[in-house]
């Protein structure tokens, strides 16, 4: 009993670190809802389970993330839900078989830490460009006043264990919703779901492999598995976690999610960083976003997507940065050694830059590290 609540604490800052990265998994869900025939209330909760069996397994802020190449995919070209579902399951038996052939395991001791730090830098850059750009001015005037109250408050209470700042903003997201959106809410009410179990074909798995696996599994290797490993180092030194069981429970849960009606999932970077920055330690971080999730599932089972469009776009953008800054942060133990900023640049340009460049900025930082390696030792190595 003391081990489950030393790994899940329930309190003020595990609820402020729960909502740490609502600001890049409510959008994309949002959109693949809005873009396909998902059913809402399952994808919901589903999607909450998830976070809650990942902070049984972990006893720390390791959310669950829609996968982002899959849901830009969806979004963009409104793939269907039994093709969503196929390339669900096979992510998640492909990752499996490089996880439990020791392929995972390989690939993390060979790609030097500098290519993960480009890597999380990369992420951070465009997560803050997305909120930038995007989110923040979603509403215009009436929402840069409230940006700005939301930043000051982040900017205040950032590291406050006794006020930690997401509870703030969220109170203020709360009046936001009150006095400035039209938002129907005699249409809200609770409501028993349907469950699905999707009846899929080896059509749609092999169209699913084809248009949503194979752009998906490069980034989640940089990003969901080698750079998530990286983070846990970083935040949590004391845990003894590796990248085998962060590719296998990546696996099982895109396994389980095509299963039961559930959007492709996985662990990232980003989602750490946030929950930490607003507070989290904890498994009860995570736990609380999956509930958070079940109630939304369960409220808004009869109702269109369109009404998840209630929350704040521009307050989401508020949190969204601030993950995004975590992340390039992460970059200052190696900015004082030119080699290994260098490459780390280099890797978060190709991330930002190029098509697939998590994928290639993987390949390219680490061909340079080996090869900046061989050029000091064959010129400096022996004196």
């Amino acid at each position: 009993m003391k081990l489950l609540t030393d790994h899940i604490k329930l309190n003020r800052n595990e609820f402020s670190g729960a909502f740490g990265d609502i600001g890049t998994d409510l959008p994309l869900i949002i959109g693949m809802l809005l873009a396909t025939n998902l059913e809402m209330s399952n994808t919901l909760i589903v999607f909450g389970i998830l976070q809650i069996i990942t902070s049984l397994i972990y006893g720390i802020p390791m959310p669950v993330q829609p996968l982002k190449a899959v849901a830009l995919i969806v979004i963009t070209q409104k793939v269907s839900a039994s093709v969503i579902w196929g390339g669900g399951l096979a992510i998640g038996v492909i990752m499996l078989i490089i996880t439990l052939t020791g392929l995972l395991t390989w690939l993390n001791k060979i790609i030097p830490k500098t290519v993960i730090r480009g890597i999380q830098l990369g992420l951070g850059i465009q997560l803050s460009l997305l909120a930038m750009r995007d989110y923040i001015p979603a509403d215009k005037t009436i929402g840069y006043i409230f940006v700005m109250i939301a930043f000051i408050i982040a900017i205040i209470l950032i590291g406050n264990r006794k006020y930690p700042p997401a509870v703030f903003i969220l109170i203020l997201g709360f009046v936001y919703v009150i006095f400035f959106k039209n938002v129907p809410f005699s249409e809200i009410g609770i409501a028993v779901p349907h469950a699905y179990f999707p009846h899929l074909t080896y059509k749609d798995i092999m169209t699913g492999l084809v248009v949503l696996a194979i752009p998906q599994i490069p980034l989640s290797l940089g990003n969901s598995i080698f750079a998530t490993n990286q983070i846990v180092k970083d935040l949590f030194p004391g845990k003894k976690i590796s990248v085998k069981k962060i590719g296998f429970t990546y696996s099982v849960m895109n396994i389980l999610a095509s299963l039961f009606g559930g959007i492709p999932v996985c662990h990232g970077s980003g989602g750490i960083a946030g929950h930490y920055t607003f507070g989290g330690r904890t498994g009860g971080s995570t736990l609380i976003y999956g509930l958070f999730y079940l109630i939304l599932g369960l409220m808004f089972s009869n109702n269109s997507p369109e009404l998840l469009q209630i929350f704040p776009k521009p307050l989401l953008g508020v949190i969204l940065l601030f993950e995004g800054i975590a992340l390039i942060i992460l970059v200052k133990d190696i900015i004082t050694d030119k080699k290994m900023f260098f490459i780390a640049i280099v890797v978060a340009i190709c991330a930002n830059g190029i098509p697939n460049g998590y994928f290639i900025g993987l390949i390219v930082g680490t061909i340079l590290y080996y090869m900046a390696d061989r050029f000091v030792l064959k010129h400096y190595g022996k004196q």
